[in-house]
C-alpha cells in the first residue's frame, strides 16, 4: 500500500511539477522544441520578409546596375549550388526510385502519375481560359505599348518558331543523341532565311535548322535514367551493386542538400531584394497590367489554394493543408527562386521527413514532376495568350479557345524548370492561333512577379502528386497483404490429411489436455 501511495505521489509530483506541461517551464520547453523542429522553415520566411523590406528601403538610393549585381551575388551563389545539385539529384534519385520498384508497381504509378499530371494541367488551364474572359485583362489597354513602359530593349525572338518543330523539338530532347552533351545543352530548332527569285517574283522559305543552345535537357537525362534503372531492375543479382552505387550516391547528394538548406534564407534575402530594387517603376507596371496581374495570380490561388487540395482530399480523404504545412521552405525557395528545378532539393529533402512520404516514390515522381508537371506554367499561359487577343482586339472561336488549352498542356511538358521558362512557350500558343508575338514584351515586364506564385504553383502539384501516390502505394500494399493472409488461411485445411483438419490438430494450443501414456502406446502399437 505505501509503495502504491508512494508511486501515485511520484506521478502526480511528475503532473504537476516545474516540468509538467501545464507550468511556465514546460511551455518554454514545448516552444523551445517547436523552434528547433521549425528553425529553417521560421529562417527561410523570414528571409522573404527581411528581403522584401529591404529592396524597398534601398530602391530610395537609386543603386547603379553594377551595385545590384553586387547585392544580388549572394542570392546568385544560391541559385548555382541549386542549380549544381540538380545533375546528380534527377539521376540518381530516378535511378534507384525505378530499380526499387517492381515492374507492376511501376507501370501502375507511372500511369497514375501520368493520367495525375495531365488532368491537372489541362483543368489548370480551363480554369485560367475561363478567368481571363471573365476579368478581360486585355480590355482598355489596346493602345498599351512597351515603349510605355521603358521596355525598348525587352525584345521577342525575330522569329517564333512553329508549333510542328516545337512539338519535335520534344520529341528530339527525349532521346538526346549525347548523353554528357545533355547535361549542359538542349536541342532547339532555329531558321534559316533563302530568297528565291523567278522572274518578278520574290519568295522567302525558312528552313529549319538544327541547333544546341545551353540549358540542362532534364527530358531526355528523365528518359534515360528510369530506363536505367528499369534496366538495372531486370538484371537481377547482376545489377545490385550498381543499384547500391546509385542509391549510396544519391543518399550524399541529399547530405549536400541538407547542407545547402541553411544557406538558402540568406540566397532568398537578396534575392527578392535585388529584384525589388532593379525594377525601376513597379506602380506604372502594376497598373498599367493589373489586371493581367490580378487573373493570373487569382487562377494560381483558386488552383493551388482550391482545386488540388480537394483532389488530394479526394483521394486520400486526410487533410492536404495539414501535408502542405511541412513544405514551407520548399514554397518560400519557389517563390524566390522561381524555379521548379532548384526547389526540387528541398521538396525531396522536406516531403520525406516531414511528411513521411516513402523514398521510392518520391524520388521517382518529384523529378517527373519538376519536370513535366507545369500547372501554373500552364494557368499564366492561357491568361497570357487570351490577354495578348484582348489587345489585338481577336475575338477567340470555340475552335482556338480548344487549340489554347490543348496547346498549353502540352507545351507545358517541355517548359524549362527556370525563371521565365514559360513565357518562351506563349509563343508556340500564339503561332497555333496566329497571333502576332510583338506583344510579349508585356509579358516579360511583369513575369518576375507573375512567375512567383507559377513556381509556387508547379511545386504544389508535383507534392500533392506524390502524397496521392504515396497512399494509394499504402493501400495497395495492404490489400495484397490482406489477400495473402485469407490464401494461407484458407490453405491451411488442405496442409494435411482429411483426419487432421481440426484446429487442435492443425495449430498447436498448449491448453489442450495431454494425451496420457496408455493411449501413446496403443497408438505406437497401431503404428
Amino acid at each position: 500500500m505505501e509503495k502504491s501511495r508512494e508511486t501515485n505521489g511520484y506521478l502526480d509530483g511528475a503532473q504537476t511539477g516545474p516540468g509538467a506541461p501545464g507550468t511556465p517551464a514546460g511551455c518554454a520547453r514545448r516552444f523551445a522544441g517547436f523552434l528547433r523542429r521549425n528553425a529553417l522553415v521560421l529562417f527561410t520566411v523570414s528571409g522573404v520578409l527581411v528581403g522584401a523590406g529591404m529592396g524597398a528601403a534601398l530602391r530610395e538610393l537609386n543603386l547603379s546596375r553594377t551595385q545590384i549585381t553586387y547585392l544580388a551575388f549572394p542570392g546568385e551563389m544560391l541559385l548555382r549550388m541549386l542549380r549544381m545539385i540538380i545533375l546528380p539529384l534527377v539521376v540518381c534519385s530516378l535511378v534507384s526510385g525505378a530499380a526499387s520498384l517492381d515492374a507492376s508497381s511501376l507501370g501502375r504509378l507511372g500511369g497514375i502519375a501520368v493520367a495525375y499530371f495531365g488532368l491537372t494541367t489541362l483543368s489548370a488551364s480551363a480554369l485560367a481560359v475561363a478567368l481571363a474572359f471573365i476579368i478581360k485583362p486585355g480590355s482598355g489597354a489596346q493602345n498599351l505599348q512597351s515603349s510605355d513602359l521603358g521596355l525598348e530593349e525587352s525584345g521577342t525572338p525575330a522569329m517564333p518558331k512553329e508549333t510542328v518543330d516545337s512539338f519535335l523539338d520534344l520529341v528530339r530532347n527525349l532521346f538526346p543523341s549525347n548523353l554528357v552533351a545533355a547535361a549542359f545543352h538542349t536541342y532547339a530548332t532555329d531558321y534559316k532565311v533563302i530568297n528565291h527569285t523567278s522572274f518578278e517574283n520574290v519568295t522567302l522559305e525558312k528552313i529549319p535548322i538544327g541547333t544546341e543552345i545551353e540549358g540542362m535537357n532534364i527530358l531526355g537525362l528523365v528518359l534515360f535514367a528510369l530506363m536505367l534503372g528499369v534496366a538495372l531492375k531486370k538484371l537481377g543479382s547482376e545489377g545490385e551493386e550498381l543499384i547500391r552505387f546509385f542509391n549510396s550516391f544519391n543518399e550524399a547528394t541529399m547530405v549536400l542538400v541538407s547542407w545547402i538548406m541553411w544557406y538558402v534564407p540568406v540566397g532568398i534575402m537578396f534575392l527578392v531584394g535585388s529584384k525589388i530594387v532593379e525594377m525601376k517603376d513597379i506602380l506604372v507596371l502594376v497598373t498599367s497590367l493589373g489586371k493581367y496581374i490580378f487573373a493570373s495570380i487569382l487562377g494560381h490561388i483558386i488552383h493551388g489554394g482550391i482545386v488540388l487540395p480537394l483532389v488530394y482530399f479526394a483521394f486520400t480523404r486526410k487533410n492536404p493543408f495539414r501535408f502542405l504545412l511541412g513544405l514551407l521552405t520548399p514554397f518560400a525557395t519557389a517563390f524566390a527562386t522561381c524555379s521548379s528545378s532548384a526547389t526540387l532539393p528541398s521538396m525531396i529533402k522536406c516531403i520525406e521527413e516531414n511528411n513521411g512520404v516513402d523514398k521510392r516514390i518520391s524520388r521517382f515522381i518529384l523529378p517527373i514532376g519538376a519536370t513535366v508537371n507545369m500547372d501554373g506554367a500552364a494557368i499564366f499561359q492561357c491568361v497570357a495568350t487570351v490577354f495578348i487577343a484582348q489587345l489585338n482586339n481577336v475575338e477567340l472561336n470555340a475552335g482556338q479557345i480548344f487549340t489554347i488549352l490543348v496547346t498549353a498542356t502540352a507545351s507545358s511538358v517541355g517548359a524549362a524548370g527556370v525563371p521565365a521558362g514559360g513565357v518562351l512557350t506563349i509563343a508556340i500558343i500564339l503561332e497555333a492561333i496566329g497571333l502576332p508575338t510583338h506583344d510579349l514584351s508585356l509579358i516579360l515586364a511583369v513575369d518576375w512577379i507573375v512567375d512567383r506564385t507559377t513556381t509556387v504553383v508547379n511545386v504544389e502539384g508535383d507534392a500533392l502528386g506524390a502524397g496521392i501516390l504515396h497512399h494509394l502505394n499504402q493501400k495497395a500494399a495492404k490489400k495484397d497483404e490482406q489477400e495473402l493472409r485469407e490464401v494461407k488461411v484458407e490453405a491451411i485445411p488442405n496442409y494435411k490429411a482429411e483426419e487432421e483438419t481440426s484446429p487442435l490438430v492443425t495449430h498447436q494450443n498448449p491448453t489442450a489436455p495431454v494425451a496420457s501414456a496408455p493411449e501413446l502406446e496403443s497408438k505406437e502399437s497401431v503404428l
